[in-house]
């Protein structure tokens, strides 16, 4: 099959007239940049300049990592002297030979606060201008005796010393004792609450860099376990 030349000459005229439009195209777009001018060619950058990865930072994260390095907010301690007597008996039977007893005075030291360690992210809430922080509860920390002012104030066996000699059990016994009444008497005179309003202050001062115009701390009413001596 052959192709004349009349329709070889059709084809070429076509392949021109299309190569010429589209050189018609291109001149009128240099031609409309040139117009507008620099917001042209902001507009063509633009089309292809990457936009930056946007890091979000969750605000209540960081408060509460700035806040749990404390670890153990200690905001309450109360120093208790005691006088704790313990006894023991000798018996025969059923009937009672004669009583040991010991009398200890104590001075120990109750340490109450919040465990820190217990907020999480649910316990912030973060608005434009406030964080509103809530406490976990306060409660007893640490209970300890101090040895160097504690001491056996009375050691009796009773009568002509037939009571048992136990005088190291019941010195454990009677410490033992210590520790359960000075954090009685600690509950007593509202040492949790002390806690709660000293931590209060403690983290609305610690938060007060954080660029927030309102801070509203939180606390959590405690009950304090007092247990049966």
């Amino acid at each position: 099959m052959t192709i004349s030349k009349s329709n070889l000459s059709c084809w070429q005229k076509l392949l021109f007239l299309t190569a010429g439009g589209i050189n018609l195209l291109i001149l009128l777009f240099v031609f409309s940049i040139w117009r507008t001018g620099d917001r042209a060619l902001d507009f063509v950058s633009n089309l292809f300049q990457i936009s930056p990865i946007e890091s979000k930072v969750d605000t209540s994260t960081l408060i509460v990592e700035k806040i749990r390095n404390i670890q153990e907010l200690s905001t309450a301690v109360q120093t208790i002297e005691t006088i704790v007597p313990t006894s023991a008996e000798r018996k025969l039977g059923d009937f009672s030979l004669a009583t040991t007893r010991l009398l200890y005075i104590a001075r120990g030291e109750v340490r109450a606060g919040v465990d820190l360690s217990e907020l999480t992210n649910s316990n912030i809430i973060v608005k434009p201008n406030s964080v509103v922080i809530n406490l976990p509860p306060a409660k007893i920390l640490d209970s300890k005796i101090d040895i160097d002012y504690s001491r056996v104030y009375d050691y009796n066996r009773g009568f002509l010393n037939l009571g048992p000699d136990i005088a190291p059990q019941l010195q454990t016994l009677a410490q033992k004792k210590t520790l359960v009444e000075i954090v009685n008497t600690a509950c007593q005179e509202d040492i949790l609450e002390q806690a709660n309003t000293q931590a209060k202050e403690a983290i609305a001062q610690l938060l007060s860099s954080t660029g927030h115009q309102q801070i509203q701390v939180k606390t959590t009413p405690a009950v304090c376990g007092i247990t049966e001596k």
